[in-house]
C-alpha cells in the first residue's frame, strides 16, 4: 500500500522545494546544536568494543580483554581478530566486510575533516582488513564465519569467558559465495585506496588480495546462503542474491586500480546483474544504492559517460529517498526519523544518509542538481535531509534521547549486548558461565559496561524505542549501522553550519 505524500499535491512546483525545506528546518530547530567531534570520536571508539583477539596497547575501552584467540585453530588456520558484529560473539563475515568497506569509504570522502579522530578511524579499517587478509590467505577458500550461531544465542556471556562452539565455515570451489566474497573483495578494495599514501605496501598486497578473492567470486558464481543454508540463516542470510556485490566489488576495484577489465565487467554486467533493482536500498546485503551512488561521481566528474545509466539509477534513489515524495518502501515518522521495514532500523538511517551525503558532494564539485519530477532537489537539500537524521540519532527526537551511547545526558543504558551487561573481567574475574549470564540479561538494571558509541537499532515509526535487552531489534547495536555514521559525523563535525 502506498505511503501518502507528506506534502500536498496542490503546493505549486515553485514553492515545493522551499516548503521541504522549512519542515526540515523546523524540526533540526529542537537542539541548538550537536558537538558532531565528540559523537565522532566516540562513534569510532565503538568498534574498539567489537574487538575479537588481542587487544593492543592502546585500547580506550578498558573494560574489555583478549578473547576468541584461538580462533580457526580447528581449521589448522590462525582467524584470531576482526569484529563481532552486534550483541553476540560471533565473527560473520559478510557484515563484517560490509563494515569494511563502509569504514574506508568514510575516510576517502570525509577522512580530511575528520582531523585528530582520522588516525582512529584509519586503526578502525586496518582491524577489519587484518582480519579479512587472514581469512582470504589461502587461494580459492575465504573464511566467512567464526562460532556457531545457535550455540551463540543459547549463552549470554561476556566473550572472554567464551565457551561456546568456534566451528570454523569456508566457501570454496565447490561451495561458492559470491556474495560474501564479493563484498570482501570491496573492503579489500575500498582499503587499498585508505592506505594508497599512509602504508603504500601494505596497500599493494590488499589490492592484491582483493583481485584474487574477486576472480575467485566472478568464476564460482553463488549465494552463500545456499552453500551454508543451516548456518548462515536466519542471521545473515542473503535474501538479496550475489549479482550485486559482484557489481560492488568490481566497482570498488575499477576505483582502487583503474583497470580497464573491470570498467568493461560493469559495462557488460549491468543489465545481466540488474544495477537498476530495489534502487532504496543499500545495506550488508544489498548493494544497489550503493553502487550507482559510487559509479556516478565519474560520470558527474565528466569522466565516465558509459556509466550514464548508474547516475539515472542514482538520481532515481535520491528521488525515492526524500521526504514528501511518495515512495511505498519508504516511511517518515513524525518526528522525522527515516524509516524502512525489517529490523535494525538505524542501519537503513546511517547508510542511505551517507550515500546522500556523498553524492550532494558529487552533484556540488559537479554544479548539478537532482530532478524529482516538480521537485528540483539541490546538493544543499541533500546535506540538510542527511544532517536531519543524524540530528535525530543525537537527540532531536519526540523522546529527547540520543541513540548513541555515552553522548549527551539521555541515552540507552540497557542495550542487547552482551559484553555491556555482563559484570567486566577486572570487575568479576572469576568466570560467568553460559546460563549464569541470563540474570544479567534479564536485570531491569543498566548495563555494567558503558559502550560508548554505540548507535542501537532505535525507535519504530511511532518514535516509541523501549531500553530493554529482550527487544533486540531496538536495542541492539551492530558494527554497519556505526560505519557509515563515522563519514556522515566526520563531515558535520566541520561543516556543521555550511549553507
Amino acid at each position: 500500500m502506498a505511503r501518502k505524500s507528506l506534502i500536498s499535491p496542490e503546493i505549486s512546483p515553485a514553492t515545493l522545494s522551499l516548503v521541504l525545506l522549512v519542515v526540515l528546518l523546523s524540526s533540526s530547530a529542537i537542539h541548538a546544536g550537536h558537538d558532531y567531534r565528540d559523537a565522532l570520536r566516540k562513534s569510532i571508539m565503538f568498534f574498539e568494543g567489537q574487538r575479537s583477539g588481542k587487544l593492543p596497547p592502546d585500547q580506550r575501552l578498558r573494560w574489555r580483554r583478549d578473547s576468541a584467540l584461538r580462533d580457526g585453530s580447528s581449521a589448522g588456520v590462525d582467524l584470531s581478530g576482526g569484529y563481532y558484529d552486534a550483541g553476540d560473539n560471533v565473527k560473520f563475515g559478510f557484515p563484517m566486510a560490509f563494515t569494511t568497506t563502509m569504514l574506508s569509504w568514510s575516510v576517502i570522502d570525509f577522512g580530511r575533516t575528520m582531523g585528530p579522530e582520522l588516525k582512529n578511524a584509519v586503526g578502525a579499517v586496518r582491524w577489519g582488513t587484518d582480519y579479512l587478509l587472514k581469512a582470504t590467505a589461502i587461494p580459492g577458500v575465504v573464511f566467512v564465519q567464526v562460532g556457531d550461531a545457535y550455540s551463540d544465542h543459547n549463552c549470554w556471556e561476556r566473550p572472554e569467558d567464551m565457551d561456546t562452539l568456534r566451528s570454523v565455515y569456508k566457501i570454496d570451489r565447490a561451495h561458492p559465495g559470491s556474495d560474501v566474497a564479493g563484498e570482501t573483495a570491496a573492503a579489500l578494495a575500498a582499503a587499498s585506496i585508505v592506505f594508497r599514501k599512509r602504508d603504500p605496501a601494505y596497500s599493494r598486497l590488499l589490492l592484491d588480495r582483493a583481485t584474487r578473492v574477486f576472480a575467485f567470486a566472478n568464476r564460482y558464481r553463488g549465494a552463500y546462503s545456499s552453500s551454508l543454508y543451516h548456518v548462515v540463516c536466519p542471521f545473515y542470510c542473503d535474501f538479496n542474491g550475489y549479482q550485486d556485490e559482484l557489481l560492488w566489488g568490481a566497482a570498488w576495484l575499477h576505483k582502487a586500480s583503474r583497470k580497464r577489465v573491470y570498467r568493461e565487467f560493469i559495462v557488460k554486467n549491468e543489465v545481466v546483474l540488474r544495477a537498476g533493482d530495489t534502487i532504496n536500498e543499500f545495506g550488508w546485503d544489498n548493494k544497489h544504492a550503493g553502487i550507482n551512488v559510487l559509479i556516478s561521481k565519474e560520470v558527474l566528474m565528466g569522466k565516465a559517460e558509459y556509466f550514464e545509466s548508474f547516475k539515472q539509477n542514482a538520481d532515481e534513489f535520491i528521488c525515492s529517498i526524500l521526504p514528501g515524495i511518495s515512495h511505498p518502501q519508504v516511511q517518515y515518522s513524525r518526528g522525522g526519523l527515516l524509516v524502512k521495514t525489517g529490523g535494525s532500523n538505524m542501519q537503513h538511517v546511517t547508510s542511505l544518509s551517507f550515500l546522500l551525503l556523498a553524492y550532494s558532494n558529487y552533484l556540488s564539485h559537479a554544479r548539478k542538481v537532482v530532478p524529482c519530477g516538480e521537485l528540483t532537489a539541490s546538493p544543499s537539500l541533500l546535506r540538510q535531509v542527511a544532517k536531519r537524521q543524524v540530528d535525530y540519532i543525537l537527540g532531536d527526537n519526540p523522546l529527547g534521547m540520543s541513540y548513541m551511547v555515552g553522548y549527551g545526558q539521555r541515552f540507552p543504558r540497557r542495550i542487547h549486548h552482551r559484553g555491556s551487561s555482563v559484570p567486566s573481567v577486572s570487575a568479576h574475574p572469576a568466570r560467568i558461565g553460559c546460563k549464569e549470564g541470563s540474570r544479567y540479561f534479564l536485570s531491569p538494571n543498566p548495563n555494567p559496561n558503558l559502550l560508548v558509541g554505540a548507535v542501537v537499532g532505535g525507535p519504530n515509526v511511532t518514535d516509541a524505542f523501549p531500553d530493554s535487552r529482550p527487544y533486540f531489534v531496538q536495542s541492539e547495536p551492530t558494527t554497519y549501522i556505526n560505519a557509515p555514521l563515522v563519514g556522515l559525523l566526520g563531515y558535520f563535525s566541520t561543516h556543521s553550519s555550511w549553507r
